[in-house]
């Protein structure tokens, strides 16, 4: 719960977890170095906006985390969960739905994703849905076991889960009000895909929907163009091809937020400049207790894979607030972590903590003997 401007984080001995995640969890097919439309072979990673948070939080973090989601059952189903325990996220909340025998009903949802390569910008094609996660509905998910009687520090959900489906929005609700019941941090990630919101309404259901959503939120996350397009305010000078980006612009964009949404103790933005899809400008800025902080500013970053680099960001900015840390260290462990997750493959952070805080300190990538 909040204090003033400050978040006030319950401590571990009276919480079992240290961060839960609300969402879909996809396995992602990966061609690797060549394209989707003429691959012969794909890598399998597991991967979902919600999840990827609490699994860099387990993995490179080292906190207790788990998920909530749904999954069929069935062998995709299996190798989904064993890709997750893989990834140190607990997973005795998912929901599991009977396999139909064809997926007519309920499936596991699929994502192909190329990573792209210079003026060939990354590529993601969805296959999700009637995936088992976009099936949850109020009361499926006993959030009283999960907040009143194991207790999380931290919840985590997202954009991406709210617009799966027409019941997902009312379980994001469901969850942060007994979240907040119970005295923990709601935090929420826009995380707008026009894939996604393309046949139910587009930018202007996702703006309905999210500006309820707000209303419950802690800690509101979002990248250059979630905050326009999910949220409905705009950030001036943002160009089409996010080339040119302002710190001061979000600024205004962030105070205009705070006016609307007082409850929003702190406001995350990624600062990405496209100029290739393996070369980026990348900062980040936080809004916390009255003040804005800016991480520092990494000019043409190498990118080896972007997807999944704002998930990193945001397990990132959690670490930092459950460890108690200053602002300023918060976005930069931020901005670092999402830096390094977009220098390997798949949607997960594959860093270490001892990576993030090299890289914090200002280390550069010199060979390591």
């Amino acid at each position: 719960m909040a204090a003033g401007n400050k978040l006030v984080i319950k401590s571990k001995s009276q919480c079992r977890w240290d961060a839960v995640s609300l969402g879909e969890i996809m396995i992602r097919l990966d061609p690797g170095d060549a394209r989707i439309k003429t691959t012969r072979n794909f890598r399998v990673w597991e991967g979902g906006g919600e999840y990827n948070v609490t699994r860099g939080l387990s993995k490179c973090f080292g906190f207790d985390t788990a998920v909530v989601t749904g999954i069929v059952e069935n062998d995709i189903g299996y190798l989904l969960l064993d890709l997750i325990n893989q990834g140190g996220v607990d997973t005795s909340y998912i929901k599991w739905f009977p396999f139909d025998g064809i997926g007519r009903d309920v499936r596991v949802g699929l994502n192909f994703t190329e990573k792209g390569f210079g003026l060939r910008g990354a590529l993601g094609i969805s296959d999700r849905a009637n995936s088992a996660a976009s099936k949850l509905k109020v009361r499926d998910i006993n959030w009283n076991r999960i907040f009143a009687k194991d207790g999380v520090r931290w919840f985590h959900t997202g954009g991406i889960f709210a617009a799966l489906s027409y019941t997902t929005p009312e379980v994001v609700i469901e969850a942060a009000k007994v979240a907040k019941k119970n005295c923990t941090i709601v935090s929420y990630d826009l995380n707008y895909r026009p894939s996604l919101w393309k046949t139910i309404g587009g930018s202007e259901k996702a703006i309905q929907v999210n500006r309820e959503i707000a209303k419950y939120v802690d800690v509101m996350i979002g990248n250059e163009e979630d905050f326009t397009k999910a949220l409905g305010f705009e950030v001036k000078g943002l160009d089409k091809n996010l080339s040119k980006l302002d710190p001061e612009n979000f600024k205004k964009m962030i105070n205009s937020c705070l006016r609307h949404y007082p409850n929003f103790k702190g406001v995350a933005t990624t600062l990405r400049g496209v100029k290739t899809a393996t070369v980026n400008d990348w900062s980040a800025v936080l809004y916390y207790n009255g003040s804005f902080y800016q991480a520092a500013k990494r000019e043409n970053l190498e990118i080896y894979d972007r997807v999944g680099g704002g998930d990193s960001f945001a397990s990132g900015v959690i670490y930092g607030f459950l460890t108690g840390k200053e602002p300023q260290d918060i976005v930069e462990y931020g901005a670092a972590h999402g830096a390094l997750a977009m220098t390997t493959p798949g949607d997960t952070t594959m860093a270490s903590l001892a990576e993030v805080e090299r890289i914090v300190k200002g280390g550069s990538a010199r060979v390591e003997r």
